[in-house]
Parts: C-alpha cells; structure tokens; sequence
C-alpha cells in the first residue's frame, strides 16, 4: 500500500542545506511505495498549521530544516496516527542526532523508504510541546538573545556564549520535582528527553528518548575558571559526573519563580510566565527512524571546524586545542 508523505521544508532555517532536497526526493525515494506532496514553509508557525492540516490526510509529515521546524511539525502530531520524519538542514539537529538519522541530505531522505516506525515520548511545558530539550537558565539566556542574529550555526553560537558567559549570572530555581521540593542556585536546569541539545552537547548522556521519565539536569553554580572543564564534560558525554551537575529523574516538574521565566523550547525561546509545568508524556509520537545501514555513526561534528574559535575566545593554550582536536577525531563517539 502506498504511503502518503508531505515534506514540509523551511527554506531559511540552518545553514542552507535544505536547497538540495526536491533533487533527493527525485532521486533518492521509492515513488513506487511513497506518494510526495512538498509545500515550504513561509513565516514562523507556518510549520505546525500545516502539519495540523496533514494529520489524518498524510502518513508521514517530514520536517526538512532544524530543531524549531522539528518542533512545529512534531507538536501537531503528537497523539495521533500520523509520523514525524526528520531530514536535518539546521544547527543543531538535537532530535535528528540522537535517533542517528543521517546528516547527509540524500541519506536521510531514503530512510523513508524502509518505513520503520518508532514511538517516543515528547514533553508537555505549559501549553508547549518539546521532542527533546526544554531548559531555563543560561542555555535560556543564549536561545532569547540569538534569535535575530544573522550569524548561523555553532559559530553563531560560540560567538554569542562567549560574549554572554563572563556577565551571566546564576539564579535560585524553586523546583518541585514529582513532589520533592529543591531549592537551588542553578546556572541553568534543562528537561532532557533526549540527551543532546544538538552538535553532539550532551546535557543529559543516559537520557532515553522512551523510558517515559525526563532527566532533569541541574547546573549548579560554578566559578568561571572551571568553564574549559565543563565544556569537555558536556562533548565526552561526562557532565553527569561532574559534582556541579544534579541529574534527576522524573515524570512532573513544577516551577515558582519571582520573576517571569525566560526558557527554550528545543532551543526556542519562550515566556512561560512565573510559573510552569513540565510532563512526560509516554510514547506519544510516532517517528521514522534509519534502518540499520543508514545509522549515521561517522563523526562529522560541525565543531571540530571552529575548535580554534573555542580555545581563543577562551583564553586556553594550545595544550586545550589538542584535547578537544582529539575528541573530534575519532577518541570520541556521539
């Protein structure tokens, strides 16, 4: 039987990669087990009205750009019949990294081809969906203030963390995490249901996109000498070991604040007033995932290109260089 898919692209998000896909989808899909309909996104939002009108119409809606096109897509298909499918053309590409969904443009187009289903669990954050990282916090901080920027991708990024960092300032989180009240002085707290923001960070390292709990990473406060140290723990998958970082596992958070929260939505920023509330939700989306011999399991971190960029803006030597050359060059797996 036919499947019935509709690639929803966002013609500006990322880095541009998006403007090969109506020649992969020609060349790379069965059109003998697939019928294609393409319509491209056209201001903010656009994403997840069409992705509402595809449900029940579609079997699959894919969401060809980065992580807020993603996040559009999957939260009007969250609880029903219809699959999200992802072929990453953004910066981060958090959710598309941690189900190795290839990065390649082609590649990850023929996964559709194979057709293989998977159920995740997605976040509730007030009236916001999240598939995969929902935080407040510095990481907040660094989504509100890069919105706009004409500087794209991890430099963008880089760019911005590094001016911001210096001047941040920790605040006192009032948590009530399935019951349990903590009170602490955070540098950020995310909600992970993945384990990445994106680029291979990962927040949360033994985060499960389907064991129905989110893993609830606290950033205690640090002094900003240890900075270089985080970092490395956030690329080897470590910072779960670090004593600054209290990982709770949970399935309802609830959150007081006296002033209004500044937060990220898969790396999208928000208001979400001085109060709110994050639940799993178990298993309520469908997702299309690789085939075996489509895993992308290469390592082509966009950040081993600006690792120069890192230790400078930094103030690190060429010893810290080498270190994080290594990490990128094959000592450390995604």
């Amino acid at each position: 039987m036919t499947k019935r898919v509709l690639f929803l692209i966002n013609p500006v998000s990322g880095i541009g990669k998006q403007k090969s896909v109506e020649r992969c989808i020609e060349t790379d899909l069965d059109h003998n087990k697939l019928s294609v309909d393409i319509s491209y996104t056209q201001y903010k939002g656009h994403a997840r009205e069409l992705a509402g009108q595809a449900v029940g119409n579609y079997d699959v809606v894919v969401a060809v750009g980065g992580d807020g096109t993603v996040n559009e897509v999957a939260s009007k298909l969250v609880g029903t019949e219809t699959a999200l499918a992802i072929v990453p053309a953004g910066s981060g590409n958090g959710l598309a990294r941690y189900m190795q969904i290839p990065m390649r443009m082609n590649k990850a187009v023929q996964c559709l081809n194979s057709f293989l289903e998977k159920k995740i669990d997605t976040m509730k954050v007030n009236q916001y969906c999240s598939v995969n990282v929902a935080g407040i916090g510095f990481d907040a901080h660094i989504s509100h203030n890069f919105e706009g920027k004409k500087l794209r991708g991890p430099l963008g990024y880089l760019q911005l963390i590094t001016t911001e960092f210096a001047s941040y300032k920790s605040e006192n989180y009032l948590l009530k995490i399935d019951g349990k009240i903590y009170d602490r002085k955070a540098f950020l707290v995310s909600f992970a249901n993945s384990s990445q923001y994106g680029n291979n960070i990962h927040i949360a390292p033994n985060a499960l996109i389907d064991d129905g709990f989110i893993d609830v990473s606290i950033i205690h406060d640090f002094a900003k000498i240890n900075a270089p140290a985080m970092i490395i723990s956030l690329l080897d998958k470590s910072i779960n070991k670090n004593d600054k970082d209290e990982v709770v596992r949970a399935k309802l958070i609830e959150i007081e604040h006296p002033t209004e929260l500044k937060a990220h939505i898969d790396g999208e920023p928000v208001l979400l007033g001085n109060k709110a509330t994050i639940q799993i939700l178990p298993l309520s989306l469908k997702v299309i995932v690789p085939p075996k011999d489509l895993l992308e399991i290469s390592i082509l971190d966009p950040i081993k290109e600006i690792i120069p960029n890192i230790t400078e803006s930094l103030g690190l030597d060429s010893n810290w260089t080498k270190k994080l050359s290594e990490y990128f060059n094959g000592l450390y797996n995604p």
